[in-house]
């Protein structure tokens, strides 16, 4: 029996940047995924890993995204690429946390960056702070200095739930970032579309999570 659902925030209760980094690469006439190859090299102790565990400050990440994007052929600020993070709510998954609240234990772990990093604009929306609302417990990566995929960061998301990991089910757009929960034993989703999302998290829990 599931008895709670873990969910990451971007790419899964919102679109995905990855839509943006690519038109982004594009009207800058940069190379394919340049930002995604930047972030995915070194991606425990790169630039934004730091910067997603408050251990750098904006001037410096801008400074050491640029110098890593330089090896993949280009150089991409890192300031530039903050805008293109904040995605759209996906009204249906945020439905499908509401029903699951109903029925399981709910928890939230983010990689984020810290409050003040991108300014004033960044802050949550009304909105974001109703959803946030829906979770019992959220742990987010730069008010604990630890990030996904750190083991200790799912586990301390069960220790808060009080629940058994092979209980939980993990949604995620990042295989990087399933592969330890799935260790720990959580049943995982790879987020794609919310539409092969809803499926795969109603055949886990047994909801129908497209009523209303």
């Amino acid at each position: 029996m599931v008895e709670a659902v873990i969910w990451d925030f971007g790419g899964v209760l919102t679109t995905s940047p990855f839509e943006a980094f690519a038109r982004f690469e594009i009207e800058r006439g940069l190379p394919a995924d340049i930002i995604r190859n930047t972030n995915a090299a070194n991606h425990f102790e790169n630039a934004w890993a730091k910067f997603e565990r408050a251990e750098i400050d904006l001037d410096t990440f801008d400074e050491l995204f640029a110098a890593e994007s330089r090896a993949f052929g280009a150089e991409v600020r890192g300031r530039e690429v903050l805008p293109l993070l904040s995605g759209e709510l996906r009204p249906e998954m945020v439905n499908a946390l509401r029903i699951i609240k109903q029925n399981h234990k709910t928890g939230c772990i983010t990689n984020n960056l810290p409050a003040n990093a991108i300014g004033s604009a960044s802050g949550r929306t009304l909105y974001v702070a109703e959803v946030m609302e829906l979770f019992d417990h959220v742990i987010e990566s730069a008010k604990i200095g630890l990030r996904k995929p750190d083991p200790k960061i799912y586990q301390m998301m069960t220790d808060k739930l009080g629940v058994d990991p092979k209980r939980c089910v993990y949604l995620d757009d990042l295989g990087v970032n399933l592969k330890p929960a799935r260790e720990m034993g959580m049943t995982t989703i790879k987020v794609v579309t919310a539409e092969q999302a809803l499926t795969e998290l109603e055949a886990a829990t047994g909801l129908n999570l497209r009523g209303g």
